[in-house]
């Protein structure tokens, strides 16, 4: 019941509406910057190509070279990974891999009041007296989670498509089957941080507090992975980057599953903790 009516009152709202520009701007950004980019490199190539006499058949041979070479890149060297994403267009990758980056702050800006705007003004007594205090956050951060991902498919519908009409080569049966693949590595990826949300939410009364206490907890990971990731072979170091949500993100996409269950287990169980936390938290709140 929480959940529908959660769910009801998000959707009816402006935010949601805010929510999904906010969004669609940064992607059209990114995806207007990436292909520029790619356009330029493509177009100099060529000319390259034309002043030293070469056929056409060289230009797209350079022109994949450079594709793979960027794709390795991407995706840490990975060979499985290499020939799995072979068929999608590299700026559905790179829009992937920047909105990564962004997707959490933007979780924090979706849902950082969803438990204090209701613990500031005391109108959660008032659902605490017919729902359990654990029926009342899970059904807010299954709202909240429902309609985060129909804004994610939404938006990573509208890049497929984008893609599909300037990649010819893009058939019907990699974009279907990309499309699933690239969501459900955005749904595994979010929920773990809608967690995060939900437990700095429910830490503080005010709204404020929250989103920057939230904030703080992403630039504190964001520099765990780092540290992590800079630290030199072997040192026990390195070993900190496991503790950041976002070391788990290059292997979201791996065609073999067992590399995809380590990364997907990763962040179920900081879902599980998160949201453990979170419902200690209000279990312990004076309401």
């Amino acid at each position: 019941m929480i959940w529908s009516a959660e769910c009801r009152r998000t959707i009816r709202s402006v935010r949601v509406v805010a929510l999904l520009g906010l969004y669609s701007m940064f992607s059209l950004l990114v995806l207007l910057v990436v292909g520029g980019i790619t356009k330029a490199m493509r177009e100099q190539v060529e000319a390259q190509l034309a002043q030293v006499g070469a056929d056409a058949s060289a230009g797209v041979q350079v022109a994949e070279e450079m594709r793979k070479g960027f794709l390795g890149f991407l995706v840490g060297g990975d060979q499985a990974m290499m020939e799995a994403l072979g068929q999608v267009p590299l700026v559905v990758l790179v829009v992937f891999k920047v909105t990564l980056f962004f997707l959490p702050i933007y979780i924090a800006i979706m849902g950082f009041d969803q438990v204090s705007g209701e613990v500031g003004p005391r109108s959660i007594r008032y659902l605490t007296v017919r729902a359990r205090r654990s029926s009342l956050l899970l059904g807010k951060f299954l709202s909240q989670a429902t309609v985060l991902l129909g804004l994610v498919l939404i938006i990573d519908l509208a890049i497929f498509i984008y893609a599909a009409f300037t990649t010819p080569d893009f058939t019907p049966a990699a974009f279907v089957l990309n499309l699933l693949k690239f969501w459900l590595a955005a749904v595994v990826f979010s929920l773990a941080y809608l967690a995060l949300t939900t437990f700095c939410s429910g830490l503080f009364r005010s709204p404020a507090l929250s989103l920057i206490f939230n904030i703080f907890m992403l630039f504190g990971f964001w520099l765990v992975n780092l540290i992590g990731g800079l630290a030199s072979e072997g040192s026990p170091v390195g070993y900190v980057r496991y503790l950041s949500p976002s070391h788990y993100a290059n292997n979201l996409l791996h065609p073999r599953l067992a590399e995809f269950a380590v990364s997907g287990a990763a962040y179920a169980g900081f879902a599980v903790v998160f949201l453990g936390c979170a419902l200690f938290v209000l279990r312990a709140r004076d309401l």
